[in-house]
């Protein structure tokens, strides 16, 4: 059977195993009308992983839950290809980016964007804590940047994938140019990244976002603000007794962020 993700497409966990695929020229399938709250509720898809979390990957041998493994796995599967380095060090400095990545940078761009999009209790002092502890990450990564145009060795490895996806989700919701402007060799290497081919195949176009995603009360306190209105009734010119009292056509509302969940 061929290699079937089960996830959507914008899933930044997705976007990884997509993106090894393409550098090792491995074939996968992407599932088709995933719906994440649905597809993943199915007793099918439970019986992949209990959990019901997203991606999960099927294979001829069984389906690999958790993102990093699956991309690890794909990886393995074209030997050839150095994307998982090319000596023992090498694989040990990826691996210790890849956790890096995964214990430093997302879960605290996590820790500020799931409150903010009606996912989790927002705390004003958590999400204080996360970006005071995410700052700390990026400027260990930015000193690091410094003399290196990638994560390990000349090329590109699992660990940029990785680290590259899970920035995606902070610097195109959260990460404003002023707040990466105090980080400029990650603001290079993000971009020097999701600008080669295999990133814009997968990716698409990428576009730093202008502010940081408003709270979801905020969201709801603009679409009320927005809801159509009605201009006090005015009484018609009298011509006859037949005279109408007509109510003015309502103005269009701008559409709301459409929030998607990266879970």
């Amino acid at each position: 059977m061929a290699l079937v993700l089960h996830a959507g497409r914008t899933n930044k966990n997705a976007l990884k195993v997509l993106l090894v695929a393409e550098y090792c020229e491995v074939d996968i399938e992407l599932v088709k009308n995933f719906q994440m709250g649905v597809s993943n509720k199915t007793p099918e898809f439970l019986k992949m992983n209990p959990l019901g979390k997203v991606p999960v990957l099927e294979t001829p041998d069984g389906p690999i839950f958790e993102s990093n493994a699956i991309a690890r796995y794909v990886a393995r599967l074209n030997a050839d290809n150095p994307i998982y380095g090319t000596s023992l060090i090498e694989y040990a400095h990826i691996e210790q980016w890849i956790d890096f990545a995964t214990t430093e940078i997302d879960p605290n761009i996590c820790q500020w964007f799931y409150p903010r999009a009606g996912y989790s209790l927002y705390n004003p002092q958590a999400e204080e804590d996360a970006i005071k502890l995410l700052k700390r990450a990026l400027g260990a990564l930015n000193t690091h940047l410094e003399t290196n145009t990638y994560l390990v060795g000349h090329g590109i490895t699992l660990a940029d994938i990785i680290m590259i996806c899970n920035l995606y989700l902070g610097f195109i919701r959260l990460m404003t140019k002023s707040f990466t402007s105090e980080f400029p060799h990650v603001e290079r290497y993000f971009w020097t990244m999701v600008n080669q081919p295999n990133f814009c195949k997968v990716m698409g176009n990428v576009e730093q976002t202008e502010s940081v995603h408003p709270l979801q009360s905020q969201i709801s306190t603009q679409s009320k603000l927005k809801e159509p209105l009605k201009e006090p009734k005015k009484e018609a010119k009298k011509q006859s007794i037949n005279s109408m009292i007509e109510d003015s056509e309502p103005f269009n509302g701008e559409a709301l962020l459409d929030v998607k969940c990266f879970k």
